[in-house]
């Protein structure tokens, strides 16, 4: 992330994790403290969230979001399409050259400066590993950021949300994976994916946004790709139209018109909570000193590592994740993606989460937060 912190700084874990008790009540608590299940699957999609306090040693990946896509990866007949930050996972890259072996058409595109540019330092070197067999890798090239963490498997399964593939990214960090098994959204990712790949980043690459909408049984799903796609002013309507609640979970969140939206709710009887990481969220540019001054109930996250999610979850059913940070440089120079999920079985999960990551945040110290 190319604000306070950078993704190459970050971690992920996951499994199973149990909430304990809330201690400052938001304004409607939930009736239970639930437990936050690592895996969940209906049908066609299945969630996933990292686990840093049980599920932490790269060297025992057993039930991990590592062994889950290795798996996806053995599974694989034909295509493994990648757009992904960041790597530094070995039994990952033998994975992909097992595939590459078989026949399978493996590509990735990354970033230059935390991709190919990092893994010629110590302790790296995975992307070499896959050129060496043969493998093409792409980078931006360009200062801006290729952020997206998405992988489409044989045209028909995507994988996308907040998680880097890399052993911060798995074992330290809270994140979050959502897959959805669909031949139509793979083909908007790969759509996605071809520009990339042909050398077309950024706000100057073609925009297909009024091509991004699917229904998968009864749920709709929308995509949006940063920066052609101007994503941030179509997220601002969802917060804009909440109802009943507004949960978030932001690793940066500097953006004012997201924040106004969200205050602006707040003030209007929505209720609305939310956990910033902790490093950079006491600076000016982030948007929780004035949710805090506004009254809301926020909370800074208490990970050693940090809270790397993009999470906002709307009237318990919306779920907005992915790889974009609510900030200016992410919604305007990255290349990203979002998916907004509107299943309330999804968002369940992802409030069961949200409860796992308040429960251990902290309030924010009033003297760092002075309010006029």
């Amino acid at each position: 992330e190319n604000i306070e912190v950078s993704d190459a700084q970050l971690a992920l874990t996951e499994g199973a994790q149990v909430v304990s008790q809330i201690e400052t009540p938001l304004k409607n608590p939930p009736t239970s403290v639930p437990q936050v299940v690592a895996a969940s699957r209906a049908g066609w999609w299945e969630v996933y969230f990292a686990d840093w306090q049980n599920k932490n040693d790269p060297e025992n990946y057993a039930g991990t979001i590592e062994e889950t896509i290795i798996n996806k990866i053995d599974a694989t007949e034909e295509t493994i399409h990648i757009a992904s930050f960041e790597f530094d996972l070995t039994p990952v890259a033998e994975a992909l050259i097992r595939a590459h072996k078989r026949g399978v058409d493996v590509r990735w595109v990354t970033d230059d400066e935390h991709g190919l540019e990092v893994d010629e330092e110590p302790g790296h070197g995975q992307f070499a590993m896959l050129e060496d067999a043969g493998i093409e890798i792409k980078d931006d090239g360009r200062g801006a950021l290729m952020h997206n963490k998405f992988w489409i498997f044989d045209r028909e399964i995507v994988w996308t949300g907040s998680t880097n593939i890399t052993e911060s990214g798995i074992f330290n960090q809270d994140n979050n994976v959502i897959v959805v098994h669909s031949p139509a959204l793979a083909e908007i990712y790969e759509r996605e994916f071809d520009e990339m790949w042909n050398g077309e980043f950024g706000p100057r690459s073609p925009s297909t946004v009024d091509q991004q909408s699917i229904i998968i049984d009864g749920t709709p799903i929308h995509v949006l790709f940063a920066s052609e796609d101007e994503v941030v002013s179509k997220l601002v309507p969802y917060l804009q139209n909440a109802q009943r609640s507004i949960r978030f979970l932001a690793f940066s969140f500097t953006h004012d018109d997201m924040g106004q939206a969200m205050r602006d709710r707040y003030a209007g009887g929505v209720d609305v909570a939310g956990v910033f990481e902790k490093t950079g969220s006491s600076t000016e540019y982030s948007e929780l000193g004035p949710m805090y001054c506004a009254g809301m109930t926020v909370r800074r996250d208490e990970n050693p590592s940090f809270l790397h999610h993009k999470v906002v979850i709307v009237d318990d059913h919306i779920v907005i994740t992915g790889s974009l940070n609510f900030s200016d440089n992410a919604d305007e120079s990255n290349d990203e993606n979002v998916i907004i999920v509107d299943n309330a079985d999804i968002a369940a999960l992802y409030l069961q989460e949200f409860d796992r990551v308040w429960s251990i945040a902290s309030d924010p110290e009033p003297e760092k937060f002075p309010c006029e």
